[in-house]
């Protein structure tokens, strides 16, 4: 029951956090990541979301703040 209630915390701070570009499900998961010692489905979901905001901050030309990265 607890991990259906975080899971459901996850996904609506997901979608949160998409709508207003917020790091800080990037900043939980990866710490989540990094103590994490088995795949469980709230570590598989980190795992994706780092790997989508990986991908994007590899197409954006300018960080979080609009300052030109090169």
């Amino acid at each position: 029951m607890r991990r259906v209630v975080l899971l459901v915390c996850l996904a609506a701070a997901a979608s949160s956090a998409q709508a207003a570009d917020d790091r800080t499900l990037l900043d939980h998961c990866k710490a989540l990541v990094a103590q994490a010692s088995a795949d469980s489905a709230e570590v598989l979901y980190c795992r994706q979301v780092i790997k989508e905001w990986t991908l994007r901050d590899s197409r954006m030309s300018v960080d979080e703040d609009g300052r030109p990265l090169r």
